[in-house]
Parts: C-alpha cells; sequence; structure tokens
C-alpha cells in the first residue's frame, strides 16, 4: 500500500466523509451576506473554527478542505487551523484551482486555472500542513454542451494538477462538477457525466498518476435543477453506480460525491440509498459543502457567539451523512436530535 493510498483511505475510511470549507473569500461573503453577518476576517475564522472544534470532527470527517485565507490563520488558542483540524485526527486540505474562466473557443463554457506556479504553492501548502488538494472542473451541460473541447480542456487540467500533487506527496481530489443547471433529463445527465469522468481517466493515466492515491469527486445523476423529470432516490443510486462502475477504474479507493445545488437532506438521502445499492469495491462517501454547513451557518448568524449550539446542529448534519456514507441513515434520524 502506498503512503498515498494510505491518506485517501484514512479520509474515508468507517464511514468519514470530507467538509468543503473552501469557500472562497468573495463565495464566504455571499454566504455571509444571505444570513446578515458582517462577512470580515475574524468571522470567517469565528465560524470554520466552530466546525473544526466540533465533537462530529472525530467521528464522522476524516479530512476538510480549507482556501488559502483559513490555512494560514491561527485559531483563538493559538493554534494553527491546520493543527486544530489534525488534533481531531482529520487530515488538511486545500483547494489549489485558481477558479474557471471562459474557454476560449467556446464562449459559454468554462476551464479552471492554477497550473503557473503550482509545484511552489504545493511546496508552501505541504509546510503548512495539508496532505490532500482539491481542483474542481465543472462543465455546463444542455443539447450540445458540455463540448469535446470542454471536456478535453478540464480533463487535461485535472490530470495535470493530479500529477503535480502526487509529486508533492499529497493527495489529489479530482472533481469533475457536471453542474445540475438545465433542464436535462437524469439519463442525459447519465450520459455526459460517463463522458466527463471516461475523458479524466484517459488523461490522468496518460500523466502517469498513481490512481489508487486520488479521491474522485463527482456528482450524482440527477435530472437538472429545471427539468420535469421526477425520480426516485433508487433511481437515482442505480444510475450514479451505473455511471461509476463503467467509467471508474477499480484502483481509485474512493469516491466522494459533491452535493451540487442539493438540500441537506436530499444529499444525505440520495448518499444512503447509494450505499446500500452499492455493489462495487469503492469507498462511497461525501465531500459538501453547503449540505453539511447550512443549518449550522442560519443557526450561527443568530448568535455568533452560540458555539455549542452552532456545534449541535453541525455535529447533527455531520452524523446523518456518516451514517448515509454506511447505508444506516433513515429519515426518522432527522427528528431524533
Amino acid at each position: 500500500m502506498s503512503e498515498l493510498n494510505k491518506i485517501a483511505l484514512q479520509i474515508l475510511s468507517e464511514g468519514k466523509g470530507i467538509l468543503a470549507a473552501d469557500e472562497s473569500t468573495a463565495t464566504m461573503s455571499k454566504r455571509l451576506d444571505a444570513v446578515k453577518v458582517q462577512s470580515n476576517e475574524i468571522n470567517r475564522l469565528l465560524f470554520r473554527q466552530t466546525l473544526f472544534s466540533s465533537l462530529s470532527m472525530k467521528e464522522c470527517i476524516g479530512g476538510v478542505i480549507l482556501y488559502d485565507e483559513t490555512i494560514r490563520q491561527k485559531t483563538s488558542t493559538g493554534k494553527t487551523i491546520p493543527e486544530l483540524i489534525n488534533s481531531s485526527g482529520s487530515l488538511t486540505g486545500i483547494k489549489v484551482d485558481t477558479g474557471a474562466k471562459i474557454l476560449a473557443g467556446s464562449i459559454e463554457e468554462k476551464v479552471t486555472e492554477g497550473l503557473d506556479g503550482l509545484r511552489e504553492r504545493l511546496k508552501d501548502y505541504y509546510k503548512l500542513g495539508a496532505r490532500f488538494t482539491k481542483w474542481r472542473g465543472v462543465y455546463s451541460i444542455s443539447n450540445k454542451y458540455p463540448s469535446d473541447l470542454s471536456i478535453s480542456s478540464n480533463a487535461h487540467a485535472l490530470a495535470r494538477y493530479a500529477s503535480l500533487v502526487q509529486e508533492a506527496e499529497m493527495v489529489p481530489i479530482i472533481e469533475p462538477e457536471v453542474l445540475m443547471d438545465g433542464e436535462h433529463t437524469a439519463r442525459d445527465c447519465l450520459n455526459k457525466t460517463s463522458r466527463v469522468i471516461r475523458r479524466c481517466f484517459e488523461e490522468l493515466e496518460l500523466n502517469n498518476v498513481d490512481l489508487s492515491g486520488i479521491i474522485l469527486k463527482p456528482n450524482m445523476i440527477l435530472p437538472g435543477a429545471n427539468s420535469n423529470e421526477k425520480i426516485s432516490n433508487e433511481e437515482i443510486a442505480e444510475l450514479t453506480l451505473e455511471c461509476l462502475k463503467n467509467n471508474v477504474p477499480p484502483t481509485v479507493p474512493g469516491i466522494a460525491f459533491l452535493s451540487g445545488g442539493q438540500s441537506e437532506i436530499e444529499a444525505t438521502a440520495n448518499l444512503n440509498k447509494i450505499n446500500i445499492k452499492n455493489d462495487t469495491d469503492f469507498i462511497l462517501s461525501y465531500s459538501y459543502g453547503r449540505a453539511l454547513q447550512q443549518s449550522a451557518l442560519k443557526f450561527w448568524s443568530k448568535d455568533i457567539n452560540n458555539i455549542a449550539g452552532t456545534q449541535e446542529i453541525f455535529d447533527h448534519r455531520a452524523k446523518m451523512c456518516t451514517l448515509a456514507s454506511q447505508g444506516k441513515w433513515s429519515e426518522n434520524l432527522e427528528n431524533k436530535k
């Protein structure tokens, strides 16, 4: 077993998942504005420190993805944020892309940038305590998208990123997100997500990436947010597993789904059904942002000094997601707080 494989398994073993707390300063400001809390460095740190020192960090969260601002911050006790995260047995991760920009040659699609200077930045992040990283490629979906250009460009960037990360002795999270926006059917989502994931692995292999030392972070297979199609958790699970079995090499140790705009309950219920029906050797877990934090953020916004109450809300959500990653969640448990 390689060191990278050990790290990947440590993050996702025993039902643990990933807290995606890597919102950029601009995105976090929007989240705080929405709940009428002033967005400044102190408040951003306070909310995140509250989550990172909660009880569920030991039992439910195997890794936390940070943004550049956060990985450099110190807590009120003088510990660095990575030290706080690591003290619970969780591992520190870092978002290393610099965002999705307009793709030349296809103005309605995007390509993720950030490869320039990445080797040097990775060395810095490793010294700061990071042991895994994240890079997100985004793909529009419609009758004509994602285009071959978008699929190829983003796969190439993800593979070059992954190769550099493994060179720096960290585990890369590969996040090819086919967006929920649109009127597409679940079957359209299956076909287009399959093309995207298949091309990503072609590029990863071309770049000599060790597939046993990565974590895949894909979208679940869902109808578009503006689609009239309504499908069951069971159908979502079947389509998602079909996509994984047909397109992800068996050497990949774990898959941590993104929530992609689903509500907290939807993201939990769908993950649970996927695990109940899982007939693969993949660990199937979660890497959620809003679907882990939203209720805690709303509660916290009413009194930002109510640390214990905020942690109780977060701990419940994390526990529900971890039960779902083991196929042990039920809606009845949501009411037993």
